[in-house]
């Protein structure tokens, strides 16, 4: 099974636990390199209220990444699919290994992901509220999507976006981003999503001072969520 990364920062003092999320990294990515990007970008502010937890996808790239030469490997991959993004391979293999990496590592409030990681935790999320997947876990409450879009293919949409989904969504959409019309559709698929919307292209976008204030509106709600007086410490550890 992959490496794990937690990546904890600052103190809960013992009244509230930071909501806890298992992220799930873009294609052909890694868990450390997801990790480099969110806590190089994201302001400690935001970080320190997260507790983020890093792995590997499930299967090794079968190709060349595009971080090849920027990133170093290895480098991972959650499912395989075609080039129109209409029929998938591994694709259930993929939501049973997300799901012992759940039950091994969790619980886990929600799921953030990026790229092929936000497409998977954003379908993820329906599929479970349908008995399609992650069956075995706690309901997971909490969703950060960062350039996501949804599955095309109607066999699995029809499962993953039965309705707008009643949990509370945060969403990365970049004006640059070829995937930009997609996170757009994505919406329609939660119930009062908190949006950001940055000027960059497909990437985990640093938070500036305006999208600082959605993210904090966004890590209020989930906090004001989570039961008082539950503490969890939690130390950076590699696990292989």
């Amino acid at each position: 099974m992959g490496s794990l990364v937690a990546e904890v920062a600052g103190d809960v003092g013992g009244v509230r636990r930071r909501p806890r999320f298992l992220c799930l990294h873009g294609f052909r990515t890694s868990g450390e390199i997801m990790r480099t990007q969110v806590t190089g970008k994201w302001p400690k502010e935001v970080t320190a209220r997260l507790d983020l937890v890093f792995l590997d996808g499930s299967f090794p790239a079968e190709g060349k990444s595009d971080v090849d030469g920027i990133f170093p490997p290895p480098y991972y991959e959650w499912f395989q699919f075609d080039k129109d993004f209409m029929e998938y391979r591994n694709l259930e293999e993929c939501f049973t290994y997300i799901e012992d990496l759940i039950i091994e590592h969790g619980p886990f409030d929600g799921l953030m992901g990026f790229s092929q990681g936000a497409i998977l935790s954003a379908a993820l999320l329906g599929l479970q509220s349908r008995g399609c997947a992650l069956m075995r876990v706690p309901k997971l409450k909490y969703l950060i999507v960062i350039g996501g879009a949804k599955f095309l293919a109607p066999a699995v949409a029809e499962k993953s976006y039965p309705a707008p989904a009643d949990c509370t969504s945060l969403h990365f959409l970049g004006d640059m981003d070829f995937l930009k019309t997609h996170g757009e559709a994505l919406l329609e698929s939660f119930v009062d999503p908190f949006i950001i919307r940055h000027p960059k292209g497909h990437t985990v976008p640093k938070i500036d001072d305006k999208s600082l204030e959605t993210m904090l509106e966004f890590l209020h709600k989930i906090e004001s969520d989570l039961p008082c007086n539950e503490t969890r410490h939690e130390e950076e550890t590699h696990l292989s």
